[in-house]
């Protein structure tokens, strides 16, 4: 997919998809500015990892901030000129936000807001961000659909992804900003987030210490590997959202609009039971785990499951690495990092 960008921003740099969209780009000659704050939430040196292969490229700049900084993010886009901004910097994780809300509001909301704001007044020409597909939240009807309702977040990490949308949208509708908000759903592979299930896991497995089942492994997700979720971004960067002519305000669709702002599910179309991919990590270390069955957590949803036919429509695409050789991947990457 050949992008009219030659200068991106990308916030959350060092983060597992920042680094791997950072690295994307800049394999097809762009230059990547990065942002990371490289906060503690997880190990710091696997982010330190990340960063460091970023910056062995000559058209890598990176600046250490937080984006609730404005003074500092205003810095960065001083005189840089970017094409496009995508955001990938969020406080991540639904379990933590039971625990420290502050953070969420910090950085999803404030840091958020902070970001649109530098976007209009530098004349961006696509803004991209992450949203999640947490914020179908106690939705049942499957497969999740864009054009669904989304009003009934069930964690407040999916409420501060819910109001980037509706903030993003009004930086469309008041300032003409093209704004295009990804919904990933449950993404893993290589440099994966530690905090993950199949990081989780994997490390329990191989070293012999009983990993937690949820909802006694009856829940569904759609997992994602790492490689499909970039190739979706990068597709959808390269397509500016057009205003949806049929959009009415006596029947609203959720995931389109009158101005230039869309919103598209990036998932596997596939979803796969815990226990599933509980045993498929088992076959690739050839080891069995060690099970503690435990109830479905606050905070959580017993099955995602994506409608990619907005993205199949309009990008051409359809993620597709089936689970074995994402695991099969992840898992090689995971023995030659820790050296196991």
């Amino acid at each position: 997919m050949k992008l009219n960008y030659t200068n991106v921003l990308v916030t959350g740099a060092a983060g597992f998809i920042g680094y791997h969209l950072s690295k994307r780009l800049l394999d097809n000659g762009c230059h990547v500015t990065g942002i990371d704050n490289m906060n503690a939430y997880y190990d710091v040196k696997l982010k330190e990892a990340r960063l460091a292969r970023l910056t062995a490229y000559d058209k890598f700049d990176f600046a250490r901030i937080s984006l609730e900084d404005l003074n500092d993010l205003e810095a960065v886009f001083r005189g840089s000129e970017f094409d496009a901004v995508v955001n990938l910097a969020a406080q991540a994780g639904v379990r933590y936000s039971l625990k420290n809300p502050h953070a969420y509001v910090n950085a999803n909301i404030v840091g958020f807001v902070n970001l649109l704001e530098c976007c209009r007044h530098n004349q961006i020409k696509h803004f991209v961000f992450a949203s999640s597909s947490s914020v179908y939240g106690a939705n049942t009807l499957m497969p999740f659909s864009i054009h669904h309702n989304i009003d009934h977040p069930v964690s407040l990490y999916a409420a501060t992804k819910k109001s980037n949308e509706l903030m993003a949208h009004t930086y469309s509708h008041l300032y003409g900003l093209p704004c295009t908000g990804l919904r990933f759903f449950t993404v893993y592979g290589p440099w994966g987030r530690p905090d993950m299930a199949l990081f989780l896991f994997t490390k329990a497995i191989l070293e012999g210490t009983p990993i937690n089942v949820f909802n006694h492994g009856k829940m569904q997700r759609d997992f994602t590997f790492i490689d499909d979720i970039i190739e979706g971004v990068v597709r959808v960067m390269a397509n500016l959202p057009e205003p949806n002519p049929s959009w009415s305000g006596d029947s609203p669709d959720p995931g389109t609009s009158y101005t230039n702002y869309k919103i598209y599910n990036i998932g596997n179309n596939q979803p796969i039971s815990l226990n599933r991919f509980i045993e498929t990590i088992e076959d690739t270390l050839g080891k069995t785990a060690k099970k503690k069955m435990m109830d479905l957590q606050p905070g959580d949803v017993t099955a995602t499951y994506a409608d990619v036919d907005d993205l199949i429509n309009d990008v051409g695409f359809k993620p597709a690495t089936p689970i074995e050789e994402g695991i099969k991947r992840f898992i090689a990457w995971y023995k030659e990092f820790y050296g196991v």
